[in-house]
């Protein structure tokens, strides 16, 4: 074999290697990504709700209850349109309150959202584009979930 056909050969097999190696490093990013979502949009049955799913919106007023004796919390989350119950087990953010904006990181279940993180706004004027696009109505100073 001529030097120029084994110089042809590694460049080619160099070039196959990365294009594998890219393709495996997508495939990872993709199974990775966490969606945000709405509760309107996961209420509504549009998207598929298997796997982790970030849930935001505003911690509904009242509707947050302390497990005494434990970590656990269950608090309900709003988008003025629909509501979710979510269940966390952990030390909640010092930011987290009634009437804040919040992301869930977790998965649906059949008797509401199991959080295994939970993020509060951390700034009075600060949200995330995606819960403000998603929180089209206004809250009051009562409570929305019933």
């Amino acid at each position: 074999m001529k030097p120029r056909h084994k110089k042809l050969l590694a460049i080619s097999f160099g070039v196959t290697l990365l294009v594998v190696a890219g393709l495996l490093v997508l495939n990872a990013f993709r199974s990775n990504l966490v969606y945000f979502r709405s509760p309107a949009e996961i209420l509504s049955g549009k998207v598929p709700t298997q796997g982790m799913l970030r849930l935001g919106g505003m911690v509904d007023k009242g509707g947050v209850h302390k497990i005494p004796d434990s970590l656990k919390v269950v608090f309900k989350v709003t988008d003025f349109e629909q509501c979710i119950t979510v269940r966390y087990e952990g030390i909640l953010p010092d930011l987290f309150r009634e009437g804040q904006g919040v992301i869930v990181e977790g998965q649906l279940q059949p008797d509401g959202f199991m959080a295994s993180k939970v993020l509060a706004k951390h700034d009075e004027n600060y949200m995330p584009p995606e819960v403000a696009k998603s929180l089209k109505g206004t809250a009051g100073s009562r409570a929305f979930c019933k």
